[in-house]
């Protein structure tokens, strides 16, 4: 066995003295190579891949959490200051369903669950009263969480303390819901008017106008009325139209230019002045058919002509155009006593008009003026020349027509570029009270995994290259060194019958050593 080993260790060390000095460095950066690939290869697949077990925990929450893990004996890390738990992909589906079993995370609300596990005897009414409230926010929370666009929600109920009399004017409950939605989501009338009646119909004696609801940017969500009451003569009907007329042209613009540019890289404000006389009239117009002669349409006409021409006879009557009870039998004559000639023309035409009737009740509510102020965000942040002046051009162009069409004809006859600009202001800067949101980490391998990967078989490939060629290149080379070796051995040598027994006697040793030890074993013996 020994001997073995050394003819394999003088093998090799032959094998690496009769290589040139690029070979050998060749050898060894190839050996090098091999031996970081397979130790990077080897640390890719036992690394752990670390995914979110939970996020948006609140401290207590965490803790209890960290607290379970250690007793487990569970690699994790905590995340997103404090408030995130990344372990292992493969026990975090597992481990979800343990933790629930055992209660965890435990988020500090109680819902109706909690008296089906804790009932008893003991308990007061104010206590009673105190867990009835909080489970009544817990399970309205999780209604409102179901809904699309929100992300988290947290109510607040305030209800009024029972009377022992019934009275009219009883005290009514209120209910303050803060939700957390979705970067961008916005919520169309219909759908905050059945959050509204959701609120409303889950907590007793609490009519909707007690509610009020925002989102985590302080903007509120005002229920919006069905105008049917809305006659303009209230100050406070008449603020809530304005702020509808601004809201729904904001939207337009936010959601316009949101697509165009970002929902993040743009803030729109809207301000509109609205008119709100209101005016019923009644018009009796009388209107020509004919407007440019001025003239009706002739229904009837009558034209009467009379001549006379005679001698001795006096020609003569009555004056045209005089009552003949006036003239008391009065004639007149022409050519008295001689010829005379007598005409007499007259003609009547009855025309018929347009006649209008209007009865008008002008709308309360006309854009007088309206102003939109925009800013974007440009998309290097702190570059604000990588928003090129084209872009600004066409926001400002767009922003210019929602005005000419907004503004009621009566008000924007006398509209110019000039006006129109002045009524639009594009401001470009970076955000600096931009709301972060993080996003949940993916599970997918990162693209650098893919490229270690494919070098890493490339690696191989040209390792697996440049042994076979260098095996073979030996082969080559021992093949050569044994052809030119036989040769100059048999030069001077004369084949006899001694040398060709001794040639055999060689290759048996070479290729059959035990054969050749018996042989020599038994020429001995006989010896």
């Amino acid at each position: 066995m020994n001997d073995t080993i050394r003819q394999q260790l003088t093998r090799i060390k032959e094998y690496w003295t009769s290589r040139t000095k690029k070979q050998k460095w060749i050898g060894i950066g190839a050996f090098l190579l091999f031996v970081t690939a397979i130790s990077a290869l080897v640390l890719f697949m036992t690394r752990d891949t670390m995914v979110p077990l939970y996020s948006e925990l609140s401290p207590t929450e965490a803790g209890a959490i960290k607290e379970n893990l250690d007793g487990r004996g569970i690699k994790y890390e905590i995340t997103s200051g404090g408030t995130g738990i990344l372990v292992p992909e493969e026990v975090v589906n597992s481990l979800k369903v343990d933790l629930a079993a055992e209660g965890l995370p435990k988020s500090g609300s109680i819902d109706y669950s909690f008296f089906s596990e804790n009932a008893g005897f003991g308990m007061t009414d104010n206590e009673f009263n105190v867990l009835k409230l909080d489970a009544m926010q817990t399970e309205l929370a999780q209604l409102i969480k179901g809904i699309e666009g929100v992300k988290d929600a947290k109510v607040m109920i305030n209800l009024p303390e029972k009377d022992v009399f019934v009275r009219e004017d009883a005290e009514k409950a209120s209910a303050s819901v803060v939700l957390n939605t979705e970067l961008g989501y916005q919520f169309d009338d219909k759908q905050i008017k059945s959050l509204y009646h959701l609120v409303s119909k889950s907590v007793p004696n609490l009519p909707t106008e007690n509610i009020v609801i925002m989102n985590q940017n302080f903007e509120y969500y005002d229920q919006q009325n069905d105008g049917s009451s809305l006659s303009g003569n209230s100050i406070v009907q008449q603020m809530e139209v304005k702020r509808k007329i601004e809201r729904d042209i904001q939207r337009q613009v936010q959601n316009m230019l949101g697509t165009l540019m970002g929902q993040d890289k743009v803030v729109a404000s809207v301000t509109a002045d609205i008119d709100f006389t209101e005016e019923n009239r009644e018009e009796n117009l009388v209107v020509p058919v004919d407007e440019e002669n001025m003239k009706g349409i002739q229904i009837s006409a009558q034209r009467i002509t009379e001549t006379f021409t005679g001698d001795g006879a006096a020609a003569g009557g009555i004056p045209q155009g005089e009552d003949p009870a006036d003239a008391q039998g009065s004639t007149y004559m022409e050519g008295a006593g001689g010829s005379g000639d007598y005409e007499r023309s007259e003609e009547t035409i009855n025309n018929e008009v347009n006649r209008i009737r209007k009865k008008i009740t002008e709308s309360p509510y006309k854009i007088r003026d309206l102003g939109i102020q925009v800013m974007v965000e440009p998309p290097t942040a702190n570059n604000p020349d990588s928003l090129p002046q084209e872009r600004i051009d066409d926001i400002q162009q767009m922003l210019g027509t929602i005005v000419r069409t907004s503004i009621d004809k009566g008000y924007n006859q006398q509209l110019t570029d000039q006006d129109v600009a002045d009524k639009v202001a594009v401001s470009v800067q970076p955000f600096k009270g931009k709301v972060k949101f993080e996003e949940e980490k993916q599970t997918v391998l990162p693209w650098w995994a893919y490229a270690i990967g494919a070098v890493m078989l490339v690696v191989i490939g040209v390792l697996v290259f440049f042994i076979l060629r260098a095996r073979r290149q030996a082969e080559e080379e021992d093949f050569e060194e044994e052809e030119l070796a036989e040769p100059l051995a048999d030069i001077n040598e004369v084949e006899t019958e001694a040398t060709v027994r001794r040639k055999q006697m060689e290759k048996m040793a070479k290729e059959r050593p035990e054969e050749f030890a018996k042989i020599l074993r038994s020429w001995l013996s006989e010896e």
